[in-house]
């Protein structure tokens, strides 16, 4: 059975946690040269202070940014990864498009939402788990990928990804296939995504065998990208001090009014060139010309 929202976090922050925001919320805003500009990253800050997008961290970013809170929330209710309830500590989400599909991501899925009980965005009873279909990761040499909380875990196995939960769950540490060390909680990754890092970003691997694969052959065989046209490298070279130059007016590739492209001035050749209005004029202009 998926969790019920629980508390819904509308009454205000208190004025601890405000000052400590209203702090974080400085730092985001002079990055921007209009403080509005601030919402994506303000709204992945009261995330994660709030495990979600909650009705009082609306209404926290309506006043940092002098935004209306109907403003605030049709953007929060625009993107996926702003959560309108309460997230699980872990969201665990399966690639279920074409090339994971076809490699048993598919399959991973409805496995995992059988073990777990629930379905696409809910969250087990216990808090743990948030389920979601995600689009692709961009990892599709690994496929079929499992995501927790955005890192990475590759070629995947309906009993692979199972046991994946059953850790999460139990609350031991899970070493992704590449990049950290470890898995963040879901509150942790959304204050990374409000731009306060963890000091993880270089930890382990980033681009493995498969990735690299067509680069490594490239080397191996001496394959390399063709020169530029002599022309093209002529344009890019910087003229002696002192010698005029005149650029030439860029050619134009648009066809000319009756062209070989064009069907401005091509006469009809069918009835089905002309709308019945035109036809009933055209006919009419016919005959007034013969008469």
């Amino acid at each position: 059975m998926p969790r019920t929202n629980g508390q819904t976090h509308r009454a205000g922050y208190d004025e601890e946690t405000r000052a400590r925001l209203s702090a974080d919320a400085a730092a985001i805003k002079a990055r921007y040269p209009q403080e509005r500009s601030a919402l994506l990253p303000m709204l992945h800050l009261v995330q994660s202070e709030d495990g979600y997008v909650s009705p009082r961290g609306i209404a926290f970013c309506a006043a940092e940014l002098g935004l209306t809170t109907a403003e605030v929330s049709a953007v929060a209710t625009f993107y996926t990864q702003y959560k309108r309830h309460p997230n699980g500590t872990y969201t665990v989400g399966v690639c279920t498009n074409t090339l994971c599909a076809i490699m048993g991501g598919d399959a991973i899925w409805e496995e995992l939402s059988d073990h777990l009980g629930i379905g696409h965005d809910e969250t087990t009873d216990d808090g743990a788990i948030t389920l979601e279909r995600v689009e692709c990761n961009a990892a599709c040499d690994y496929a079929p990928v499992v995501m927790v909380n955005w890192e990475f875990f590759d070629n995947q196995t309906p009993d692979s990804a199972v046991a994946l939960a059953d850790e999460l769950t139990a609350g031991h540490p899970v070493t992704p296939t590449r990049g950290a060390h470890s898995v963040c909680t879901f509150k942790e990754m959304s204050r990374v995504l409000a731009g306060f890092g963890d000091g993880r970003a270089d930890e382990g691997i980033g681009a493995g065998g498969p990735t690299l694969a067509g680069t490594v052959l490239a080397r191996e065989q001496g394959w390399v990208a063709p020169p530029f046209p002599a022309d093209a490298e002529a344009s890019t070279k910087t003229p002696a001090r002192g010698t005029r130059t005149t650029k030439a007016p860029a050619a134009s590739h648009a066809p000319k009014p009756g062209g070989e492209q064009s069907s401005a001035e091509r006469p009809a050749t069918t009835p089905g060139d002309v709308s019945p209005a035109r036809r009933t004029t055209k006919k009419q202009s016919d005959d007034a010309k013969e008469s």
